[in-house]
């Protein structure tokens, strides 16, 4: 029942953003055929935080779909930020971020649109060491927070200490990679973590932290976004793209301990954490075309955004959010004509 009202309620929103001209006019789905694609290259990345798209680079369909005439290059994603950057500079055609991220890059004026929904994963939580003294997020008053500003746990972050009715001047945030913030709350240069996973279960299982604080529904969704150019230009390979991420989505469903498996090699997890993060914080069967669930989710997110100065006006907020999904690519996708 939720996932049919889920359903519903996308299709409702796509119908009204296709009336804005949010789905992309100048994009055709139609691929590329005898070799006649739009260019000779395609950027993709891949991310622990994106378990479709490591399926996709370990499996080859899009090499294989598309032969010898486009050369795939693949970079790893290290964080939303990361992707951003790529995505911005042109290295990426397509990359994979939190939703909120997403937002924030298109409303400060990074020409991207959401063409698909890979994940929803209760990916970040506010996590502490045993005997802190930190149960709530109002004893973070006074605290040093470790979080990477502009991802999913940095809004995460802000979601929390709003709810709780704290300031974030009230709070020593220090900007660092995901990583290094897990590695600061374990050696103790930081007070708290607002972590990401696969790193957050992986210190939660191995070195003993605490999620004190968790709230999904703080959690935006995995966002697949591409450049405005390459949509427009591009539309072939984008269609591919598209295609392969439904494929893989099947294929993480029938092989979900093979998908933990990959994400464990690709991250140096140990298994046991990777199928932690896989199989009971992720959500893989979900429609892949961005609509109404997400849309609800960054509602609440860009006023935040706005009033810590991520964002300069509501205004710059409420037009990255009308024109950031393009549905053209999710609507046409079929696993079948990829691999």
């Amino acid at each position: 029942m939720k996932k049919t009202l889920l359903a519903a309620a996308a299709t409702a929103v796509i119908a009204s953003l296709a009336l804005t001209g949010c789905a992309g006019e100048n994009a055709t789905p139609d691929a590329g055929t005898g070799g006649e694609w739009s260019k000779s290259t395609l950027s993709l990345d891949f991310a622990t935080y994106n378990p479709l798209s490591l399926i996709i680079k370990e499996q080859g369909w899009i090499e294989d779909t598309l032969g010898d005439d486009v050369a795939v290059t693949w970079t790893q994603s290290l964080g939303s930020n990361k992707a951003n950057e790529g995505l911005r500079a042109g290295a990426l055609d397509v990359g994979s971020t939190a939703g909120s991220a997403a937002l924030l890059a298109r409303a400060n004026g990074s020409p991207i649109q959401t063409i698909g929904i890979y994940t929803q994963p209760e990916w970040s939580a506010l996590v502490t060491l045993p005997g802190s003294g930190i149960e709530t997020v109002a004893d973070l008053r006074g605290k040093t927070v470790a979080v990477t500003i502009g991802t999913d746990p940095y809004f995460f972050l802000l979601q929390a200490l709003d709810e709780a009715g704290v300031d974030p001047s009230e709070v020593d945030i220090q900007n660092l990679q995901h990583a290094d913030g897990g590695v600061a709350l374990v050696n103790g240069s930081v007070d708290a973590w607002s972590g990401l996973d696969p790193m957050m279960a992986a210190h939660e299982l191995n070195d003993g932290v605490e999620l004190f604080y968790r709230h999904v529904e703080f959690n935006t969704y995995g966002f697949l976004n591409a450049t405005e150019e390459f949509i427009q230009n591009n539309a072939d390979l984008a269609q591919v793209v598209a295609d392969a991420y439904e494929k893989a989505r099947a294929w993480a469903l029938e092989n979900p301990d093979e998908t933990a498996q990959l994400l464990a090699d690709v991250s140096g997890l140990d298994l046991e954490v990777a199928s932690v993060v896989l199989l009971e914080r992720t959500v893989i069967d979900l429609p892949f075309a961005p609509g109404a669930a997400q849309y609800s989710v960054l509602e609440v997110v860009g006023p935040i955004q706005v009033a810590n100065g991520d964002i300069p006006s509501q205004d710059q907020a409420d037009a990255a959010l009308e024109t950031l999904f393009n549905t053209t690519f999710a609507d046409a996708a079929d696993p079948s004509r990829v691999g």
